[in-house]
């Protein structure tokens, strides 16, 4: 079974390497692997290094160098438009926070067939009806998913920053109390030891501390 590990982008499909033809929904153009065959009978595994979406009239490599076309599938989706431009942004905003799929047009947003989403946007004030085209939804790239990531990563590093300053605070504040009881201890031998000297008992040591404190 010929192996795919590259993508040649519509612009780039030289039509008399194309030997045949692939048609795939929206979630079968952005897997990386894969059991495909084309509508010749090409049998085709799909192996690509990284994650990637392949559009309406791309082409998947073969070894020898012959080329598969993709067709994107028609789909059954709900075309949402509204006479107010702001209510479709609004409607956008609220896909996005749920994470839900959704194809931006001029005059119209494409999102999936779901009877939840549908009541979504009519609370949006939109319109709502079923239409069958294919579906080439926004998608979030790699680098983006990344950057995102990182974003949260960062804000948690700033949080374990801040809990890094407090112990570095408490330390410290702890270790300058036990530099002055240290002080304060070292002080206390000396004048011991300069006071009564080595070979003092300990009742001589009682009596002279109380008078001194005295």
């Amino acid at each position: 079974m010929p192996r795919v590990t590259t993508i040649v982008r519509k612009p780039a499909v030289k039509p008399d390497r194309v030997v045949d033809t692939v048609i795939l929904d929206h979630e079968a153009r952005n897997r990386r692997h894969a059991h495909l065959n084309g509508e010749g009978g090409t049998e085709i595994h799909l192996d690509l290094d990284m994650e990637t979406t392949i559009n309406d009239g791309d082409a998947l490599r073969l070894e020898d160098g012959s080329l598969v076309q993709v067709k994107a599938k028609p789909e059954t989706l709900l075309e949402v438009k509204a006479e107010n431009p702001v209510r479709l942004m609004r409607l956008a905003w609220h896909l996005g926070s749920n994470h839900g799929l959704a194809e931006i047009t001029n005059d119209a947003l494409y999102i999936e067939n779901d009877p939840a989403l549908a009541e979504l946007a009519r609370g949006q004030g939109c319109t709502v009806t079923p239409v069958e085209r294919p579906f080439r939804p926004e998608r979030s790239t790699h680098v983006c998913d990344h950057d995102h990531h990182h974003h949260g990563h960062g804000h948690h590093h700033h949080g374990h920053d801040h809990h890094h300053h407090d112990h570095a605070h408490g330390h410290e504040h702890h270790g300058h109390s036990r530099e002055h009881a240290h002080a304060h201890d070292h002080k206390h031998d000396h004048d011991h030891h300069h006071e009564h000297g080595p070979g003092c008992g300990c009742g001589h040591h009682h009596g002279h501390d109380h008078k001194h404190d005295h």
